[in-house]
C-alpha cells in the first residue's frame, strides 16, 4: 500500500516543480526598449530606471532635464507594471496547477483511507478469533505460529498506514493554506497594479500639462519654477510683512495683479490657509461653490471646498490649480512638495478677506521683480494668505 502513496507524492512534487518552472518564463516585450536592449528582466529594469531617475533628478533644473526625468518616471512605472503582471502570472499559474494536483491527491487519499479503514475492520474481526480456534484449524504448530504472527504484523502494518495517511492529509491541508496565502498575494498585487496604472496616468498628465504650460520654452519653465519656489518660501515665512489695519469679513484688501509680475506667470490669486503655524488645506475653510476650470479640471487638480468661509473673489470663479499634488506639483515645480494653495481669478480682480482679522502687507524679492501679497491673521490661530495681489 505504500507504493501508490509514494507515487502520488512524486506526481505532486513534479507537478509543482513544473508549474514553478513554466511560470518563470514570461515574455518581456512590454518593458521599455532600453531595458530590452540590455536584456534586463522586469525586476532588473525597475532597479535600473530608479537609479536613472535619481541621477537625472540631481541635475540642473531645466525644461529638458525635467522632461527627461518625467520620461524615465513613466518608463519606471511601466516597468513596475510589467514586473507586477509577471508576479501575478506566476502566482496564477502556480495556484492553478498545484490546486489541480492537490484536488486529485486528496481524492486518492480519501479512497486510500477508506480502503484502509475497511481493512482494519476486517483484520479486527479476524483478530477476534481465539488462538485455540486458530490452533484447531492449523496443520501443525509451525503453521499455527506463522498464522498468528502474520495476523499481528498485518494489524500493525495497517495501523501504521492509517497514521501515515492522516499525516499526508495534514500536509495537503497545509499546502492549501499556502495556496490561500498566494491568492491573498494576488489580490494585493492587483491593488498595487491599479495604483501603478493610476500613477502612470498622472505622470503622463503631468508631462502634458508641463509641455502645454511652457510650450517647450525653457524661459517659460524657469518663470514657473521661480513662481513655485517663491510661493514655497512665503508659505514658510520667507516674506517681509507690515501691519496695515484691522479688517472685517468680506472687506476689500487688494487687487489681483494683471498679467505677469514678480514671480508670477499670469493673472491669478494664490490663496492659502495656515493654522497654528502649519499649512492647512483651504478646502477645509472655503464654502462649497460652483467654479470653472479654464484649462480643464484634470489640469488644475480637482478641489472640494466644504467649509464656511466666503470666497476671496466674486463669481464667476476660475480655478487654474487646486491644493495638493496637482499635475504642476507632479511636474516638479515644488520640489516634490504639494501645491499649498488654490489658484483662482475672476473678471473684477477684487480680493476680499475671507474672515476678519489683522491685515498685513507682504513682499518677497524675486529674480524678475517683487512678489506682493497680503496676510490676514485671525483670532483663532488661523492665517489666510493672498499672493500675487496689490494689498490696500
Amino acid at each position: 500500500m505504500k507504493i501508490p502513496q509514494k507515487i502520488f507524492f512524486a506526481i505532486f512534487l513534479l507537478g509543482l516543480a513544473a508549474a514553478l518552472a513554466s511560470g518563470s518564463k514570461v515574455a518581456l516585450g512590454n518593458l521599455p526598449q532600453e531595458c530590452l536592449d540590455q536584456n534586463l528582466n522586469p525586476d532588473q529594469c525597475v532597479t535600473y530606471l530608479k537609479n536613472k531617475v535619481s541621477d537625472l533628478s540631481s541635475q540642473v533644473k531645466t525644461l529638458s532635464s525635467q522632461i527627461a526625468v518625467m520620461d524615465n518616471q513613466i518608463k519606471l512605472t511601466e516597468a513596475r507594471i510589467e514586473a507586477n503582471e509577471r508576479q501575478i502570472s506566476d502566482l496564477v499559474l502556480d495556484i492553478d496547477t498545484t490546486s489541480k494536483k492537490i484536488t486529485g491527491l486528496q481524492e486518492s487519499l480519501d479512497t486510500l483511507s477508506q480502503i484502509l479503514v475497511n481493512r482494519i475492520k476486517s483484520t479486527y474481526v479476524v483478530g477476534k478469533t481465539e488462538p485455540f480456534q486458530i490452533l484447531l484449524s492449523s496443520n501443525d504448530a509451525t503453521n499455527f505460529l506463522k498464522r498468528l504472527n502474520y495476523l499481528k504484523i498485518a494489524q500493525e502494518h495497517d495501523r501504521k498506514l492509517i497514521i501515515e495517511t492522516a499525516a499526508a492529509k495534514n500536509d495537503y491541508s497545509n499546502q492549501k493554506n499556502i495556496l490561500e496565502d498566494k491568492k491573498k498575494q494576488i489580490e494585493a498585487l492587483k491593488k498595487q497594479l491599479e495604483d501603478y496604472s493610476a500613477q502612470l496616468d498622472e505622470q503622463k498628465q503631468s508631462k502634458k500639462v508641463l509641455l502645454a504650460e511652457t510650450q517647450g520654452s525653457n524661459a517659460k519653465y524657469q518663470d514657473l519654477l521661480d513662481q513655485a519656489q517663491a510661493e514655497l518660501a512665503i508659505s514658510f515665512g520667507g516674506g517681509t510683512e507690515t501691519f496695515v489695519r484691522d479688517v472685517s469679513e468680506s472687506e476689500t484688501i487688494g487687487t489681483i495683479i494683471s498679467g505677469q509680475s514678480g514671480c508670477s506667470t499670469g493673472t491669478h490669486l494664490h490663496f492659502e490657509v495656515h493654522k497654528n503655524g502649519s499649512i492647512d488645506d483651504p478646502n477645509n475653510y472655503l464654502s462649497s461653490k460652483s467654479v470653472s476650470y479654464p484649462y480643464g479640471e484634470s489640469d488644475a487638480g480637482s478641489i472640494s471646498p466644504h467649509g464656511s468661509w466666503p470666497w476671496p473673489i466674486n463669481d464667476p470663479i476660475y480655478i487654474t490649480q487646486g491644493y495638493g499634488m496637482t499635475p504642476y506639483a507632479q511636474s516638479g515645480f515644488y520640489g516634490g512638495k504639494p501645491h499649498y494653495g488654490i489658484d483662482m481669478y475672476n473678471n473684477s480682480l477684487t480680493v476680499k478677506a475671507s474672515k476678519g482679522g489683522q491685515l498685513y502687507r507682504g513682499l518677497y524679492q524675486c529674480s524678475n521683480g517683487t512678489l506682493y501679497y497680503a496676510k490676514v491673521k485671525h483670532a483663532d490661530g488661523v492665517d489666510s494668505l493672498y499672493l500675487h495681489i496689490y494689498p490696500n
